[in-house]
């Protein structure tokens, strides 16, 4: 294949692929235009682009996933529009088989990650009462690494073929004798420099957690977003590394001709399986954690309960963070691997809805005889709890080895995936969104459209993947492009496609509602909206760049409700200078020549490797040998900041 071939633009004759092309042109050039005609290139360069605070990353993480969002949603509708009726011809195979691959690869790694991290991000600091987090340049690099990585994976389907294999990537169907064109390349290489970012990101949050908590906030007063993010950086620390190296090792297959995962010349195809599922599993729980913890801080607040079963809460999410490495051969129950492999395995998979269900049920307990106030992030919190049960109990059914024979493979597998991660992190997503856009952007979103959104998203969630569990069970294959009339799948089927397009609109309605309520909503809703319970309520909205002008002393479990209700003292010390980090370009930068050195090296070609690789050496050079002391914020600045908020030390 000649350098012209590789670098096909589109890399197969589609006319959906053309007019993609076209609108990425007109939409790029249309936003370059925008921001060089309002003259903000220079605010998007020293505000945005090179900032280090926490806050503003998170946001842009949260901005990143919501486009991802979207990028995966359309290619969920496009399956599910191929599958609406018998014998479709909207898409062929080739093309299906590239549209189910970046949509699971886009929702689980650029999207539910990003979202997850962006939340973390921009909440943890101020639960925990810190300035910012403990590495402040790595945490802005983690960021665009993500970043570098999504916008590589996402330009394959125009420039050289998205990846076919599967998110999940299985040899040999993976490999260079099955999957000819660059697109597994760019698989590998998206995710391990997106990989790398994550795992920056773990590392960052677990020290943050340890070592920057206000004084008096042991481990044991910590919010519970504050738990499941450290619990779930610790899984991120530990499981990642083994997807960079099982990445890696695809790499040197595909583009070295080593035989790692081939299935001559001494490789084994199922090491692939193994390493993926045993970073897999564990990833499914670094998507959930966090959601339980969102969860839990609303169904505090808007039950106005503190929450039940404080220290089981933190001992269940220990337990199933343990549990999660042993469960990851039930991904190939029907492989072969043996009857008492299976037996342990499946056990294992059972024993972690124990520790599951402990939550559902501290949940239940803190909203009974509460006094609950239906509001959107409430709402989602309350459907989460009987959808995500169902996706529960039908993984409990997939856990049972004999019986997975026949599910295995089937839609009903799709269905119980998506009923756990939809429930699980989605709904989670949009509750968070709602629940801390105030603490973000010093307004709150409109709640009758909020509503409308909900029971759009909650409806067309049940219609498109309850009849996926029905079509399953009657031996409806997951992966199949088409079908045929005589199979009986079309009408329920047809009934799924309905439900996505109900989930389409529900999207569409939170867009709307960010837009409208940007344009009508009031800005004078005070800094704690909610009458919340944690301590990010306790400073401002939106934050100013401090976070806090004194740092806060913890003297409870609830130190902020405590501090409202019961007159406890949260500011014990004058306001003082505040040293801050200073921004950096250097971060952004690094990233760029991370995707240069990716990009080339999945087209073979050397040259510009190798300028990626030179410039990654100088940037890390050149941030050994920098000197930056950062810079203070003085004493009168706080103070008259703090006039202007009207506030009181906060």
């Amino acid at each position: 294949m000649n350098i012209l071939e590789r670098f096909a633009i589109p890399p197969h004759d589609d006319p959906m692929l053309y007019a993609s092309l076209v609108a990425i042109a007109l939409v790029s050039i249309a936003v370059v235009v925008g921001i060089t005609y309002f003259k903000k290139w220079g605010y998007l360069w020293n505000e945005w682009l090179t900032t280090v605070d926490h806050k503003r990353i998170g946001i842009m993480y949260i901005i990143s996933a919501l486009l991802m969002l979207f990028r995966g949603g359309a290619d969920g509708v496009m399956m599910r529009l191929q599958t609406s009726v018998p014998d479709n011809s909207f898409l062929d195979a080739q093309h299906y088989n590239e549209i189910f691959t970046t949509h699971g690869v886009v929702m689980i790694f650029f999207m539910a990650m990003a979202f997850i991290i962006g939340l973390m991000n921009y909440v943890i600091p101020l639960q925990i009462g810190a300035r910012d987090v403990a590495f402040p340049r790595l945490n802005a690099l983690s960021f665009w690494l993500y970043f570098a990585g999504a916008m590589l994976f996402n330009i394959s389907f125009v420039v050289g073929g998205s990846p076919d294999a599967g998110w999940t990537n299985y040899y040999p169907l993976a490999g260079p004798e099955f999957s000819e064109h660059v697109g597994v390349n760019y698989y590998n290489w998206a995710l391990q420099i997106s990989g790398i970012g994550t795992l920056m990101t773990g590392i960052n949050f677990v020290v943050t957690i340890i070592k920057m908590r206000a004084p008096g906030m042991k481990l044991m007063k910590m919010p519970m977003f504050t738990w499941s993010a450290l619990i779930t950086n610790i899984i991120i620390v530990f499981a990642f590394p083994v997807l960079t190296i099982a990445l890696l090792m695809g790499t040197l297959d595909r583009q070295f001709f080593t035989n790692f995962f081939t299935t001559s010349d001494g490789g084994m195809d199922m090491m692939w399986a193994n390493l993926f599922w045993i970073w897999g599993h564990p990833e499914v729980y670094i998507l959930i954690l966090p959601a339980f913890g969102i969860y839990s801080q609303i169904i505090s607040t808007f039950s106005q309960r503190n929450l039940y079963g404080y220290k089981s809460m933190v001992a269940s999410m220990v337990i199933i963070s343990l549990l999660s490495f042993v469960v990851w051969v039930h991904h190939f129950f029907t492989m072969g691997q043996g009857a008492l492999t299976n037996s342990i395995f499946s056990i294992t998979t059972m024993a972690i809805a124990v520790p599951t269900g402990i939550k559902i049920f501290n949940w239940l307990l803190t909203m009974w005889k509460g006094k609950i106030r239906f509001t959107t992030p409430m709402l989602y919190s309350i459907a989460f709890i009987p959808l995500f049960t169902i996706g529960g109990v039908t993984g409990v059914m997939l856990s049972i080895a004999s019986a997975d024979y026949q599910y295995h493979n089937t839609m009903f597998l799709v269905a119980h995936f998506h009923n756990v991660i939809i429930p699980g992190v989605v709904f989670a997503m949009i509750a968070g969104l709602i629940y801390y856009w105030p603490k973000m952007f010093g307004f709150l979103l409109n709640e009758r459209i909020g509503k409308w959104a909900f029971w759009n998203i909650v409806i067309g969630f049940c219609l498109s993947f309850f009849p996926m569990y029905i079509t399953g069970l009657d031996g409806q294959a997951r992966r199949m492009y088409t079908y045929s009339e005589a199979s009986g799948f079309g009408p329920l089927n047809l009934l799924s496609f309905g439900g996505v397009a109900l989930l389409t609109l529900g999207f569409i309605l939170l867009v709307f509602n960010i837009y409208y309520s940007f344009r009508h909503a009031p800005r004078n809703v005070g800094d704690d909206p909610w009458n919340a319970r944690s301590l990010e309520w306790a400073t401002h909205n939106p934050v100013p760049e401090y976070n806090f002008a004194v740092t806060p002393t913890v003297d409870s479990e609830e130190a902020f409700w405590d501090y409202k209700k019961n007159g406890y003292q949260l500011f014990k010390e004058p306001i003082s200078d505040i040293h801050m980090p200073n921004n950096s370009g250097w971060s952004i930068i690094l990233a760029g020549f991370f995707f240069i050195f990716g990009f080339f090296f999945v087209f073979h070609v050397w040259a510009g490797a190798i300028v990626g690789a030179i410039g990654i050496l100088g940037c890390l050079l050149y941030r050994t040998f920098e000197k930056d002391d950062g810079h203070h914020i003085h004493k009168e600045e706080i103070i008259e900041t703090e006039k202007k908020f009207g506030g009181d030390k906060k």
